[in-house]
């Protein structure tokens, strides 16, 4: 399939909207965004995501990390001289939920993982992500982590999680500064890092926490993927276990 392309209003459209694109030209799920005065104001805390997997076991990841997003003028933490924070001010999630209190948290990236955007107006939905979101709400504590501003990453989650699978979402704000990349730091979420993982399409995103990763490769407009849908049977052995290391820890196949 292709890729659905955005177009601008003409002159007798409405200001501040965008028309739809041909419809012949949709060939995938679109979620579309609200003008800017019609959003939602963002919750508190909120995150996103990225993927692909070739084979359940096999690490398929792109090298060169994702590319960095324009300055948002929002407090960062900055690290210097590679390192890594020892003592956060706060962790960034709050105590988890008596219903996701015995499950393993799992860190979810936005885009390129669960869904890919050109212009952040016209987002196209991974294929099989809806029965992904829904399934691992069930078994999982999920946080949406994205390096994105929440202006665009707020009102694309609102339209993508149907069944409230993210207990809390975390922005580029949440992320550290380091080495010219958003990186996702997992020792500042307040959970046992035996009991998280992270979904993310980006190496560079988990530098820091590289045995806890769930690599996946990145999506853009190939309707033909099958990741998600092949990537649930691992985690449903994931939410089983008392320590993640114990798997992920394992050697893989093609690594």
């Amino acid at each position: 399939g292709g890729t659905a392309r955005p177009h601008r209003v003409g002159a007798g459209a409405r200001r501040g909207h965008l028309c739809a694109p041909p419809r012949a030209a949709v060939h995938a799920p679109t979620l579309v965004l609200p003008a800017p005065g019609d959003q939602k104001s963002a919750a508190s805390q909120k995150p996103r995501s990225r993927g692909i997997f070739h084979s359940l076991f096999c690490c398929v990841c792109r090298d060169d990390g994702e590319a960095l997003p324009a300055h948002s003028g929002a407090p960062l933490l900055v690290e210097e001289n590679g390192a890594v924070p020892k003592t956060p001010v706060q962790y960034l999630l709050p105590e988890a939920k008596a219903q996701d209190s015995d499950k393993i948290c799992v860190v979810i990236d936005l885009d390129e993982t669960l869904v890919h955007s050109s212009f952040k107006v016209y987002v196209l939905k991974r294929p099989h992500v809806d029965e992904f979101l829904q399934r691992m709400g069930e078994l999982f504590e999920c946080v949406l982590f994205t390096a994105s501003l929440a202006k665009y990453a707020d009102p694309v989650a609102d339209l993508l999680d149907k069944w409230g699978a993210f207990r809390a979402r975390l922005f580029r704000e949440s992320c550290v500064f380091h080495r010219g990349n958003y990186v996702k730091d997992l020792s500042r979420l307040g959970r046992d890092l035996r009991r998280v993982l992270i979904l993310d399409n980006s190496p560079a995103s988990y530098v820091f926490h590289p045995d806890n990763a769930v690599p996946v490769a990145s999506w853009f407009d190939n309707m033909s993927d099958t990741e998600l849908h092949d990537l649930l049977p691992f985690f449903e052995q994931l939410s089983r276990v008392d320590d993640v290391y114990s798997v992920l820890r394992q050697p893989r196949p093609g690594s």
